[in-house]
């Protein structure tokens, strides 16, 4: 059964598409309505932790991935949907878990504008470029021949046209973009989410059948890239909140883009989308618990310690 999941394709429809395609470019707007230049010039003004970040995102990121490959050697397939999970850009709910685990808001919200304006590059190159350097996925990428004028333009409608037009709005009425924005994200994201259940259940038997070989995969992976993230920025020595925003950005990745990008040039190929899909409930669950240990429950379990020891 394992076998075949490099050839099962899920079901969208050319209606399912579009509405993902919709619901993404809302909630594309709804950030970029929260951003504005000084998120950029953060990184002319202290460079040195959005730099560290960029790389742990854009480099490092990557990087571990193509090695997780190579040590689990999963089907070609998944292999597919871990490197384009690794080249997607940071989650839209990336800003909140760093505000969430008292981490460097500002430079969780810097990130996730210089990056996102850079996706429109770096993800189809990066995802090209190590899916090319694992023989197995090489194959199917041969097979499938990818046009990448074509991921560059989608991306580019997806990301692009909406961060543009709602940093637009919010250079030129600033109080309504504030009013307006949480209200656009959150419609976005729960229009998405109600898609996101539509097709698990029409595609439910195929979930059920192969969510066991994605299960483990995603965990090591997710646990690879927050760890990494963080690391990363204890080796460059900067301070505790910016290691915490650092590692959100990293692990907390942008899953939806990456299954628009599976439906709409791989026809939904099995493995990389329930890679993507599990990625995208996974993240939710590791980001909330890290923002919790990180803003009451470290204190709370060294309390509870405490209290044991004194009372042995």
């Amino acid at each position: 059964m394992g076998e075949s999941i490099d050839a099962i394709q899920l079901n969208l429809g050319d209606e399912g598409l579009l509405v993902m395609n919709i619901s993404l470019a809302i909630i594309m707007f709804g950030v970029a309505l929260e951003l504005s230049v000084k998120n950029f010039r953060r990184l002319l003004t202290n460079p040195k932790p959005t730099l560290v970040g960029l790389f742990s995102q854009l480099v490092l990121l990557p990087a571990v991935t193509f090695l997780l490959v190579l040590l689990f050697e999963p089907h070609p397939s998944l292999a597919l949907g871990m490197f384009m999970v690794a080249a997607c850009p940071g989650g839209n709910i990336s800003n909140f878990f760093s505000l969430l685990g008292k981490g460097n808001a500002a430079l969780s919200v810097s990130m996730t504008a210089v990056v996102t304006s850079l996706a429109i590059v770096t993800t189809p190159l990066n995802f090209t470029i190590w899916a090319s350097l694992y023989e197995p996925t090489q194959m199917i990428m041969r097979d499938i021949h990818i046009n990448l004028w074509e991921v560059f333009k989608i991306i580019g409608l997806i990301l692009g046209a909406p961060l543009i037009l709602g940093m637009t709005v919010r250079h030129f009425k600033e109080n309504l973009a504030r009013r307006i924005a949480k209200w656009i994200k959150n419609f976005g994201i729960l229009f998405f989410a109600g898609f996101v259940l539509v097709a698990f259940a029409m595609n439910f038997e195929n979930f059920l059948s192969y969510v066991h070989l994605v299960i483990l995969l995603v965990f090591f992976h997710n646990a690879f890239a927050l760890t990494g993230g963080y690391g990363l920025a204890s080796i460059f020595a900067l301070p505790e909140k910016d290691r915490r925003s650092i590692a959100i950005e990293t692990g907390i990745q942008n899953s939806g883009l990456g299954l628009l990008l599976i439906f709409n040039f791989f026809d939904g190929l099995g493995g990389m989308a329930l890679v993507a899909a599990w990625w995208g409930l996974w993240h939710v669950v590791t980001g909330l618990g890290l923002s919790w240990y990180w803003s009451t429950g470290k204190s709370t379990i060294e309390r509870v310690f405490r209290n044991a020891q004194l009372g042995s």
